[in-house]
């Protein structure tokens, strides 16, 4: 905890030119990854997780919809790739995964994307090792399960379940074989003490994830956080200066609240440290920029979309 926190209060443009040396070293550049994220299963989630539209115990905008098919699926994963993307991610608003016609279906899902030659990743909740194997079995790449924030201010976000239990479920991925896609939600009401014991908690798991997601809050109307203030941006690029530091080789993957950033702000975020985008206009529930805005966004930097994954 002490070797994160005397990084993360280093000055910040010291900080910064740190983090891009260690980018420099492992990656390209100029090349940013590019993710496509399909919510598969949305709405009526039984949680209480105090930012999310798809809670059933909080009043949003969000329309519940069931388990798509996999035809649905199929198009959406070519389209993405044809966009440009290298990885195609589901998410079902589900708290766990159940055994079942469902699940089988999810697996069917995974088996056809991942023919289409892209990295497939899940994000379906908690899950036990004998489905993570599954996962496996079927062609999964990846699963995403983030922890949110620190182990301290968890409870005052998530009452539904505890912290153990996603840890328990990234292990049950390391386990499987799969990669860790893992990550945490800025804006939310932590203070610089609770990033530190986030990223520690990220350095506690071997070997490291190799997908981190850095989110920032996109307060939605009829959840706890609505009215939460948006979280500086000085203060994002420096989770991900810290974050590249102690993860040299993993994709930092700047995702929920990037519609919110203008050009410069992105500039900063990606010249930190992260390396790779969700495209299309939605990222399952929350708004996204547009296709266009990004290519010219990308363009304006002089910065690619990278032509591969990461796969194995």
């Amino acid at each position: 905890m002490e070797e994160v926190k005397k990084i993360y209060f280093k000055p910040l443009m010291e900080l910064i030119d740190q983090a891009r040396q260690v980018h420099n070293k492992n990656f390209k550049s100029n090349e940013v990854q590019a993710s496509k994220l399909l919510s598969i299963k949305t709405g009526a989630c039984p949680e209480d997780c105090a930012y999310c539209s798809q809670s059933a115990r909080y009043h949003t905008k969000i329309k519940k919809e069931k388990l798509l098919d996999l035809k649905t699926v199929l198009e959406k994963a070519k389209l993405a790739k044809k966009q440009g993307a290298t990885r195609f991610c589901m998410g079902a608003g589900w708290r766990e995964v159940k055994n079942g016609s469902q699940f089988d279906r999810v697996l069917e899902m995974v088996k056809e994307v991942k023919k289409l030659g892209l990295e497939v990743c899940c994000t379906l909740g908690m899950l036990s090792l004998d489905q993570a194997k599954k996962l496996k079995q079927a062609g999964l790449y990846a699963y995403n399960h983030n922890l949110d924030t620190s182990p301290e201010f968890y409870p005052k976000i998530i009452s539904t379940r505890v912290y153990q239990d996603r840890l328990d479920t990234l292990k049950n991925v390391r386990q499987a074989g799969l990669t860790v896609c893992t990550g945490g939600i800025l804006g939310l009401g932590e203070s610089h003490q609770d990033r530190c014991s986030f990223i520690n908690q990220l350095t506690l798991i071997k070997p490291p994830p190799e997908s981190l997601t850095i989110n920032t809050l996109i307060p939605i109307e009829g959840t706890p956080l609505e009215k939460q203030k948006p979280v500086p941006i000085l203060e994002v690029v420096r989770v991900i200066s810290v974050c590249r530091i102690f993860f040299p080789s993993s994709m930092i993957r700047l995702s929920a609240g990037r519609k919110n950033m203008n050009p410069s702000e992105q500039f900063l975020c990606f010249y930190s440290g992260a390396n790779s985008i969700f495209i299309g206009d939605k990222l399952l529930t929350a708004d996204n920029p547009e296709l266009d805005t990004d290519h010219n966004l990308l363009k304006s930097m002089d910065l690619q979309m990278s032509s591969s994954g990461q796969i194995l």
